[in-house]
């Protein structure tokens, strides 16, 4: 008994219904960039004119010079970018071996492992403030690259092992068993079978904790006070003044700290995606 396995067609409303979802998505997606963008090339006048102008007169790009001559922007840009690539690296590093152990290895309190895991990635930053700045002020280690690099490996990591432990899990063991009969040990299965097969959980992964770094604010805030050490997400706050607020000098500094994860999204877009969608399905 066959059954007809042809594509149902739309009809003509449905298919406009499809398309305004989807323009409202991309609208309300991208319109918040957009605006910023748009502010950030208007000038003080333009911004507070009444009724909105929604599009500046003329393309000002005056702002963005501004945001890197009146303050060290560069010097935050590349502390924000070492910060977050060599956090990531290590959170990396870390989440990979314990997701395979948790994924593959018959560990006793296995369930209890992953509880705890959750349970901490549910944990507020500011209930380990305290603590955190305590242990990395007796380590000497404020005003440094390592006071938010470790902090921003550790509290990513259980984001990490849970993206991994979904793919890891969803690799047919028997990959694995016939590696080990080759003579390949366990740690060469995960290097040369699992991982190699798990690439796009890996960049999801890699992205999180990327984006989480380099959005975070209270503890580069806290414990980098420097001028010199401070991120683009603290950065950006020192253009406003104590009565003051130059709203497109503030929305270039934005756009500019913005553009490094609309490019890496851009660059890994399909396994980001493949990451976001696959890591659930358990083959």
């Amino acid at each position: 008994m066959s059954g007809d396995t042809s594509p149902q067609r739309l009809t003509p409303a449905q298919r406009a219904g499809r398309y305004a979802a989807l323009a409202a998505l991309i609208v309300g997606g991208f319109f918040p960039f957009i605006w910023m963008v748009l502010t950030s090339l208007k000038s003080e006048g333009e911004l507070q004119k009444f009724p909105v102008q929604y599009l500046p007169s003329k393309l000002d790009f005056s702002n963005y010079a501004r945001v890197f001559s009146e303050q060290p922007f560069a010097q935050f840009f590349l502390n924000s970018m070492t910060v977050s690539l060599l956090s990531t690296v290590l959170c990396i590093a870390a989440a990979v071996p314990a997701a395979y152990a948790l994924a593959r290895l018959n560990l006793r309190g296995r369930g209890l492992l992953m509880t705890a895991v959750v349970t901490f990635s549910m944990l507020p930053v500011v209930s380990l403030l305290v603590p955190m700045f305590r242990l990395m002020r007796g380590a000497n280690l404020l005003n440094t690259y390592p006071a938010l690099i470790l902090p921003y490996a550790a509290l990513s990591l259980p984001i990490g092992i849970l993206t991994l432990v979904a793919f890891f899990s969803a690799i047919p063991r028997d990959l694995e068993a016939a590696a080990m009969v080759d003579g390949t040990t366990r740690v060469g299965a995960l290097t040369r079978v699992v991982l190699p097969l798990s690439t796009p959980g890996v960049v999801t992964a890699a992205l999180l904790v990327f984006v989480n770094s380099w959005n975070e604010f209270l503890l580069a805030l806290s414990f980098n006070t420097k001028l010199s050490m401070r991120t683009v997400s603290v950065g950006v706050t020192l253009y406003q003044g104590e009565f003051a607020f130059p709203w497109p000098l503030i929305a270039a500094a934005v756009v500019v700290a913005t553009v490094p994860l609309v490019l890496l999204i851009a660059i890994f877009q399909r396994r980001f995606v493949a990451g976001l969608t696959a890591g659930g399905v358990k083959a």
